[in-house]
């Protein structure tokens, strides 16, 4: 079947009869061309899966740090996911994209009644003034205390459990008033994101839980679409040279041996290798530019042949709200982080000079009608030295006792629902504003992680799978 000539085979006709092993489909490999469209879904949904995987892990870079480039996963020579790497950004932006749009911090403050904080601290605020009176009296003014009969001593101890629910209560007010002068709430997130990574990677990976799935999913549908395309690219470029083999131009040409035309046709297959590798490449990056866009666009429903078209993430905007609020109340604002972060952040000074205030007056109040006795036995700067000991022991212990308010702080603030129904509330726009733009720059470097695999993919194709076989 591969001989050129037969006896009975004119010679005008002879030179034009291709070589049967030159034609595909007599020795040509046709289950490639079969597998390649699954080859290809195979390589879009392991290049979505790696590429995902590198979106956020591992948490903190690997590799040898000779340099690294501030805010960014890559570095000479290793990686650290995308948002590990941004952690301090991406929780900036999500933070100024919050208070923009869905909550007021001195209106969420304004719900705490100090009658109510003050009772749910009470039985800590109680047993810590008592002793810091009583330790700072012996200490600052030893002979007085001393002096004073265990009867006046009890009337000082009650006359400050009798003030110290005013006096919180009075602080509080001014807390709320002013709370943006104690309390950074940006600083907070951020901080605690930066520190604690896996828990920004926890927010997305749970909010985001059915998107990657379809990222992950769609990877092999969209990639075994374009593995068809590629097959057939693939297999006619084969056939070209294949013919070109067997036909020589020249009508005078001699008709290549059947080894001759293996050989050309073997050279045509290394003239056609850019078609795997850059296939590869389009197809990883194809599979994640169209999954990302699947997520979020259209941003508003759209009619199309009798079928809603309408961004995944969009369309599960009343699930996302409830989720992204649960995560968000239970494990960023919470009343343990405010509160820690309003007695040790950047703004502890502010809060220190309100608190030394209010223990001034209290201390006032508590000498009462003993202030001027007090003062002529200990001189005006003690008397001054004591009511700003107290201030700074109030502050020192307060972190010890202001666990007991956290259950009510978090009743009161109801953060929780007030960020699930303002999010529900958004419209569509507005919604994919609030949690888009957090990652939206970093889109491209998932897309282009995807196209990197699926080249390297694509090499292993043509010098591994198709060599082989």
């Amino acid at each position: 079947a591969s001989l050129a000539r037969t006896p009975s085979a004119p010679a005008s006709t002879a030179r034009w009869r291709a070589p049967m092993s030159s034609y595909p489909g007599d020795d040509d490999h046709f289950a490639l061309y079969i597998i390649m469209p699954f080859i290809s879904g195979l390589i879009g949904y392991v290049t979505n899966v790696v590429a995902l995987k590198m979106t956020f892990y591992p948490i903190e870079f690997k590799g040898i740090p000779l340099v690294r480039f501030k805010d960014q996963p890559f570095g000479l020579f290793g990686w650290q996911g995308i948002i590990p790497a941004k952690a301090g950004k991406m929780a900036a932006k999500s933070v100024d994209l919050m208070t923009e749009k869905l909550i007021d911090v001195k209106e969420v403050f304004s719900r705490l009644d100090p009658a109510k904080f003050t009772q749910a601290m009470e039985p800590g605020l109680l047993q810590m003034m008592n002793d810091i009176v009583d330790e700072t009296s012996k200490e600052l003014i030893p002979t007085i205390w001393s002096m004073l009969p265990i009867a006046v001593k009890g009337e000082v101890v009650l006359k400050a459990m009798e003030e110290s629910p005013a006096f919180l209560n009075d602080f509080m007010e001014d807390v709320k008033e002013n709370i943006y002068d104690v309390f950074d709430i940006k600083h907070m997130v951020v901080t605690n994101m930066e520190r604690r990574k896996d828990l920004l990677n926890h927010v997305f990976l749970e909010v985001g839980k059915k998107e990657f799935t379809f990222i992950e999913r769609s990877g092999f549908f969209f990639g075994f679409l374009f593995g068809a395309i590629q097959a057939v690219i693939w297999y006619f470029y084969q056939v070209r040279e294949s013919i070109d083999a067997a036909w020589p131009r020249d009508p005078d040409a001699k008709v290549p041996k059947a080894d001759a035309a293996v050989s050309l046709r073997r050279r045509s297959a290394v003239q056609g290798e850019w078609v795997l590798p850059v296939g590869g490449f389009i197809v990883g990056y194809a599979t994640n530019f169209l999954a990302l866009k699947c997520i979020f666009e259209p941003i508003e429903p759209r009619k199309f042949c009798g079928f809603t078209i309408h961004g995944l993430f969009l369309r599960r905007q009343q699930e996302v709200s409830a989720q992204f609020a649960e995560l968000n109340s239970n494990k960023i604002l919470t009343p343990k982080e405010m509160w820690t972060s309003i007695l040790q952040g950047p703004k502890k000074e502010v809060f220190a000079q309100m608190l030394t205030r209010h223990t001034e007056m209290f201390v006032d109040n508590l000498a009462g009608v003993l202030r001027p006795l007090v003062i002529m036995y200990t001189g005006a700067p003690a008397f001054y030295r004591l009511k700003q000991k107290i201030a700074l022991r109030t502050m020192e212990q307060l972190p010890d006792h202001i666990h007991l308010t956290y259950d009510y702080t978090k009743e009161a603030l109801d953060m929780e629902r007030t960020l699930r129904e303002a999010m529900q509330g958004l419209s569509f726009t507005d919604f994919e504003g609030v949690l888009h733009p957090v990652f939206q720059e970093d889109e491209l470097k998932l897309i282009l992680v995807g196209a990197a695999l699926g080249a390297a993919v694509g090499l292993f194709q043509l010098f591994v799978l198709f060599a082989f076989l």
